[in-house]
């Protein structure tokens, strides 16, 4: 990369809210809550998914993959910006801006696939019951994961070769809290058309795609929902699809917004603002609708203390 064209260049500034820096002590409090819940509702997930064998079936083992990804997520950019809320030094190396870029890219793209393999999966399991073990069998489930871990860090390799290789010609301020493909792009001193051309088109790959796959699941999915006799069934299975549709829309909504639209008209206090909620909340919401609200997880949690009392105890 033509590092600013200074052979000192020691990295870049994430200026984040500095020009609203009364926002900078509350968001830190805010920010370090919702990690904190966001870590503790995932770590639960993942311990119950793994030593409960109750909970050793298809849903579970994509929704611990979830959790997983979603803690990953979380740690890649929140503590950089918590450091730069409460610290003078807001710079980050350009090896840290590289692997930072790479592995929210690389896990943003694994869970827009993830979550289209979840919906098939709810699909096959309302839809196909009598068939469901036949069609989703382990295997299966190990290929899907596999594949969108492959295809989104794949996908990233190709992304930040190509935004981190751009020149800057002596730019560094980086206007955002952690390091992204639009607000990269928006720092280049070069024509980023063929750039801008290249992410809308992995974007609708991305995005479009399994957001599209995503709805016709459900669009079956309540289909089948309404041929059920009994009302309470009804009520509860479009409970349970109301929600899981809600995080599926605020996520894809949100990085839609930031991705499918060119970085000239991009607008750095609201697309802050978008990113501190997909990279937050989205990962503190879906323990709570996916699994936590649920009598199996309520269950499997309660074995699990029991467990772990009774060991104490002995």
């Amino acid at each position: 990369m033509e590092r600013a064209n200074d052979s000192t260049f020691s990295g870049f500034i994430l200026l984040g809210f500095a020009n609203q820096p009364q926002l900078e002590t509350a968001l830190f409090v805010v920010i370090l809550i919702i990690y904190f819940l966001s870590c503790l509702g995932n770590g639960i997930i993942i311990f119950l998914s793994t030593m409960d064998p109750h909970l050793h079936t298809p849903m579970y083992f994509f929704l611990s993959n979830l959790s997983f990804m979603d803690l990953c997520l979380t740690t890649c950019t929140v503590p950089q910006t918590l450091a730069n809320f409460k610290g003078k030094d807001k710079t980050i190396t350009y090896g840290g801006c590289v692997t930072q870029l790479f592995i929210a890219l690389g896990l943003g793209g694994v869970e827009c696939v993830l979550l289209s393999v979840m919906a098939y999966d709810r699909y096959v399991a309302v839809c196909r019951p009598l068939h469901y073990m036949l069609i989703v069998h382990p295997q299966l489930c190990l290929q899907l994961v596999v594949t969108a871990w492959l295809t989104g860090f794949g996908n990233s390799v190709i992304q930040t070769a190509l935004t981190m290789t751009l020149p800057l010609c002596g730019k560094n301020q980086v206007d955002h809290f952690f390091c992204e493909v639009p607000v990269m792009l928006k720092l280049a001193c070069t024509n980023t058309s063929i750039n801008e051309a290249e992410l809308f088109a992995v974007s609708v790959f991305f995005l479009v795609v399994p957001l599209s796959l995503i709805l016709v699941s459900y669009g079956h999915i309540s289909r089948a929902v309404l041929k059920m006799k009994s009302a309470q069934g009804r009520q509860k299975a479009f409970g349970t699809c109301g929600s899981h549709l809600t995080v599926v829309i605020i996520f894809f909504g949100t990085l839609i917004s930031m991705y499918l639209q060119p970085p000239s008209s991009y607008s750095q206090d609201v697309n802050k603002s978008i990113a501190l909620f997909y990279t937050l909340v989205t990962p503190l919401l879906n323990p709570l609708i996916y699994t936590l609200r649920n009598k199996e997880v309520k269950g499997a949690l309660r074995r699990q203390m029991r467990r772990i009392l009774g060991l104490r105890q002995s």
